[in-house]
């Protein structure tokens, strides 16, 4: 079993400066101004995909948000047809139920998800056959002084299996142009990094040869 692994981060605001100059402005925009810009350089529509998604607050214990403490943070994330709602909360720090999924996590698992799924196209139409994939990706978040907070960095660490007759070097490069193509990396004012390891089976064979 032979592996190879490799660190690298990007910083969106690198690649879209103007996105950190523009931010006030940009957030007071509606998202129908935002939509409108979907033109490639040669002139052609880009495709635009609308998300639709549903929150319902079950924190209500009798007396509303009367106090800090009197009201839960727990809610239910849900989309039309989906097989089942996700079950919400807060960070614990911020008396959540550690039992739930916070924003935070979601977040994190976002950019985690997103960047498989761009990998593993990439690997299928670049002959790398991947047959595991592991991620545990950590986010850092800080708060500020005026009580809000954002996050600073996500790191995703995924362990790739592949095939032993797959380049072990090109299943890594694959990871720099997933992240470039990633949707929810692009989205994002903070750097993602990526610690990704390759380990190559030892007795796959090749069904074409």
């Amino acid at each position: 079993m032979t592996s190879l692994s490799t660190y690298w981060a990007h910083l969106s605001r690198a690649k879209h400066p103007e996105a950190s100059r523009n931010w006030p402005l940009l957030r007071a925009c509606r998202c129908d101004c935002i939509r409108a810009n979907r033109w490639r350089y040669d002139g052609t529509e880009m495709a635009a995909h609308r998300y639709e998604v549903k929150l319902h607050w079950t924190g209500n214990r009798g007396t509303g948000t009367s106090d800090y403490r009197a009201y839960g943070r727990d809610h239910q994330i849900a989309v039309a047809g989906k097989v089942a709602a996700i079950p919400g909360s807060s960070d614990p720090h911020f008396r959540g139920d550690r039992d739930r999924y916070n924003p935070e996590e979601l977040l994190v698992a976002s950019l985690s998800a997103c960047h498989m799924l761009s990998y593993l196209h990439l690997c299928a139409v670049n002959d790398v056959v991947v047959i595991s994939y592991e991620d545990e990706a950590v986010g850092t978040m800080t708060e500020t002084p005026q009580g809000g907070g954002r996050f600073t960095c996500v790191t995703l660490r995924p362990r790739v299996g592949i095939t032993s007759w797959s380049d072990a070097v090109k299943a890594t490069e694959l990871h720099h142009q997933a992240h470039e193509l990633c949707f929810i990396a692009n989205s994002v004012n903070f750097p993602v990094g990526c610690e990704a390891v390759i380990v190559a089976a030892e007795s796959n064979r090749n069904p074409e040869r």
